[in-house]
């Protein structure tokens, strides 16, 4: 509840609960009100794997980014009925095969006795698939699309009880009191009531074309008991009507139930243990045998109906830790092909559920155990059925970060999903606010550019508040995903930072021209192996539970965790973790200086920008300037949209372009001109960097009505390159005077001092803290002190003095 929405007394909260609760049931109803129901919804008499599809379905798709390329996703997986606590992140391709197996298995193409088999490596998200199913279906149980029904039974006045113990009773489990309505211990669907003949008729009556509806399946033992009971006393009365006896209000209503572990879905825990039988379906309790008249037989009544396939009866079954009950997966086999399981001999019970295994690799050994006897293998038929979709480690660094924030500090809102993948708008992640002038700090929308506080409790009870700097874990999330990106098959002639750049956007520009997803093969073997989540936060927690030896007169720096931080303790525990062999210890350690060297480019970014704010080009000035270029253009036949001559404007100015080239970008000098003419080096970066920078922009978009005056030029690459281009060459020519050496203490009354002041007070507006913003600035200015003697003031062509074209040759995966 929301501060607004949350009661102020007990009678308040007792209300609310009321509320939640009248929203989530329907009133009993007669068989003849359910039937009408599912006339008009047949969602309502679903199979268990069709009631899974529209759950899954009810909440649409949005479009995001994995491994580059551009993928619908279904939003059920972002646990949106829980504010995202268990969303599974990443493995979209995996989750999208699953549903395919559901809609084959709900209109019975051939796949219906398939068994869904979730696997991958620790820490993949298999266990929050679990949660997020559970929750997905819980809250879909709750909405009028998604009601799950069953029926309960009374057989007061009906004479004789069940059982023959001469007072109508009816009870299991541990009894209950004559004239109890009790409901169907593995809720059965209200339709097997009817004579197959009729469920017939009603499926045929059904427009089930999306969901079919279950009518093949019969009573449960339990809830055939109370049904032969009452059939029998009215047979023997000469009712004609016999059905309509047996279903009348009074014996017999169907209730809603809210789908639930033990209510619609069975879970097989790795620690659950008894023999198969009773972790299947259950067991017969000695007690209540010799209580009831068994009528020669063992009594349904005296069974325990607490098995994964009972309780999971309706919706779906899941068998986590698969490996812990490998002896059950065979006697699986016959659920999905003829779904039905006997609790004894001459007892069976139908079952209608969607039946799900999740485990770790090592099921696949157990699998194989017996794969060199070929034909013979005993396992072959079970291999047969199982649908296997892998889970892997993200290779997306924002959805890496993202789950970090999630790991770390339980950041789990889904405010803003499907914004922070490498598709839509990102999403915020972080406690950083932008500037009053449009200046941030890095994009405090990146969940790993944004910093993160977390109070820690000190050994004496204190709370204290410890700061990850900005893209400390976007440092850690980049570093786990290469790792996981396989070496010896990189797509393209990328590197490993590169191909991570490419997963997550889906292009890698290089100068002027870009590397797309369709431009190269992607390797097979990406996020199989690699350093998993976990251990990456414990490495984060270790160093948010230590003090640093740092210390500053004035400010906390002791409390902020660096990015540099982050990535030493990842690389100097990976020879301590059991998890890693020697081979990956030593590759992984050689994967951080890339990694590093990423950082301080970040970093750097972040401070050059903080100190030229005031100087950074508006996009007012780079739109007269795209005006002058389009005129200049005209006669050229490439140009794609109306010159300003065409739209009436004013003529080309050489001059202004030439000043903006010169004096605002500092790219060319008086050399690359002949007067106001622009040489070869210039026209090329007109037409190659600016014209094609937006004709790239309206084939994009070429689906809208597209203008020039309507663009944000900083939406387009290749203009947002020219708009923020600030490196240490601007930095220069602005401040001869500063002093990078000086930075730690700059003397009084120096522009090293005014400098630095007004570039902390900026680095704060955009997310900062002070402590961060020192040890920031500080590192970066001892990396450029020995650069700074070199740096002439002016920029060298497209390259820039900044590290090469990925500075002015559009986003990288930190813009």
């Amino acid at each position: 509840m929301s501060d607004r929405t949350r009661p102020d007394g007990g009678e308040g909260f007792v209300a609310a609960a009321d509320e939640t609760l009248r929203g989530a049931y329907d009133p009993p109803m007669s068989l003849e009100d359910y039937v009408d129901r599912v006339l008009e919804n047949p969602t309502a008499a679903a199979s268990g794997a069709g009631y899974v599809l529209a759950a899954v379905e009810s909440y649409g798709t949005r479009e995001v980014r994995e491994r580059g390329e551009a993928l619908d996703r279904y939003r059920f997986f972002d646990d949106p009925a829980n504010d995202g606590e268990h969303a599974v992140l990443g493995n979209t391709r995996a989750l999208n095969a699953f549903v395919d197996d559901l809609r084959a298995a709900a209109a019975g193409r051939g796949n219906d006795e398939t068994i869904v088999w979730i696997d991958g490596p620790t820490a993949t998200g298999k266990s929050e698939f679990k949660r997020c199913l559970v929750n997905g279906l819980r809250a879909f149980s709750k909405t009028d699309a998604g009601r799950r029904y069953t029926v309960e039974w009374n057989v007061v006045g009906a004479g004789a009880g069940v059982g023959g113990t001469g007072a109508a009773s009816l009870s299991y489990g541990d009894g209950g009191d004559a004239g109890e309505w009790y409901r169907s211990p593995v809720q059965s669907h209200p339709l097997s009531v009817f004579p197959e003949a009729v469920r017939e008729s009603i499926a045929a009556a059904v427009d089930g074309d999306a969901y079919p509806i279950a009518a093949d399946t019969e009573l449960d033992p339990f809830s055939r008991e109370a049904y032969d009971h009452l059939e029998s006393v009215y047979r023997e009365r000469g009712r004609r009507d016999l059905f309509s006896a047996i279903a009348d209000r009074d014996h017999l209503r169907v209730t809603s139930y809210v789908v639930d572990v033990g209510r619609g879905v069975g879970v097989l825990h790795a620690e659950d243990d008894g023999t198969p039988k009773e972790r299947l379906v259950g067991s017969w309790m000695g007690g209540m045998l010799r209580e009831l008249d068994s009528r020669g037989r063992k009594n349904p009544q005296a069974f325990s109906y607490d098995g994964v396939l009972s309780q999971g009866n309706g919706v779906a079954t899941v068998v986590e830790d698969a490996s812990q009950h490998a002896d059950l997966l065979r006697r699986l086999l016959n659920v999905p092909d003829e779904r039905r399981v006997k609790l004894d001999k001459g007892i069976g019970m139908d079952l209608d559920t969607q039946l799900i295994v999740i485990s770790n690799p090592d099921l696949d050994a157990e699998l194989d155990r017996h794969a060199e006897r070929g034909d013979a293998d005993p396992l072959k038929a079970l291999k047969r059925r199982l649908s296997k979709h892998e889970f892997r480690y993200l290779t997306n660094r924002r959805l890496e970060a993202r789950l970090l924030r999630r790991e770390i500090a339980g950041a789990t809102s889904i405010a803003a999903a499907g914004r922070d993948d490498g598709v839509a708008e990102a999403s915020g992640g972080g406690d950083a606010a932008a500037s009053a002038d449009g200046w941030d700090a890095g994009d405090a929308s990146d969940p790993g550019a944004a910093p993160l506080s977390i109070g820690v409790r000190e050994s004496d009870g204190t709370v204290v508040e410890r700061e990850l700097a900005p893209h400390a874990i976007g440092a850690a999330a980049l570093y786990a995903v290469v790792t996981r990106l396989d070496a010896d098959d990189l797509p393209g002639d990328l590197d490993l930072i590169e191909t991570a750049e490419l997963y997550e956007t889906g292009e890698v520009r290089r100068g002027d021209e870009a590397v797309t997803i369709d431009d190269v093969t992607v390797a097979d073997g990406d996020g199989r192996n690699g350093i998993p989540v976990t251990y990456v936060r414990d490495a984060i927690a270790d160093l948010l539970a230590a003090t640093s030896d740092r210390s500053h007169p004035e400010l906390p720096v002791e409390r902020v965790v660096t990015p540099t931080d982050v990535l030493d303790a990842m690389a100097e525990g990976l020879a301590d973790a059991p998890l890693f062999s020697r081979a990956e210890v030593a590759e992984f350690e050689g994967r951080r200086g890339p990694v590093a060297a990423r950082v301080r480019e970040r970093q750097r970014e972040d401070v050059v920008d903080a100190i030229l704010a005031e100087e950074t080009v508006s996009t007012e000035t780079v739109a007269e300037y795209v005006e002058h270029v389009y005129a200049w253009d005209d006669g050229d036949s490439t140009t794609r949209e109306p010159t300003a001559r065409e739209r009436g404007d004013e003529a080309p100015d050489p001059l202004a372009m030439k000043v903006f080239e010169t004096e605002t970008l500092g790219r060319f000098d008086e050399g690359d001109y002949r007067g106001t003419d622009p040489g070869r080096d210039v026209e090329r970066f007109r037409r190659e960097r600016v014209i094609r920078g937006l004709t790239r922009y309206a084939w994009r978009n070429r689906g809208d009505a597209f203008s020039v005056d309507e663009v944000d030029l900083a939406e387009v690459p290749e203009l947002k390159a020219v708009i923020d281009a600030n490196d240490l060459a601007d930095v220069k020519r602005r401040f001869p005077d500063l002093d990078p050496a000086a930075w730690a203490d700059p003397p009084a009354d120096t522009e090293t001092e005014r400098v630095k002041s007004a570039t902390v007070d900026r680095l704060c507006e955009g997310g900062y803290t002070p402590a961060s913003a020192e040890l920031t600035s500080r590192a970066v200015m001892e990396d450029v002190r020995e650069e700074w003697p070199d740096v002439d003031g002016e920029r060298a062509g497209d390259e820039g003095a900044n590290g090469g074209p990925d500075r002015n040759g559009g986003e990288s995966p930190w813009d």
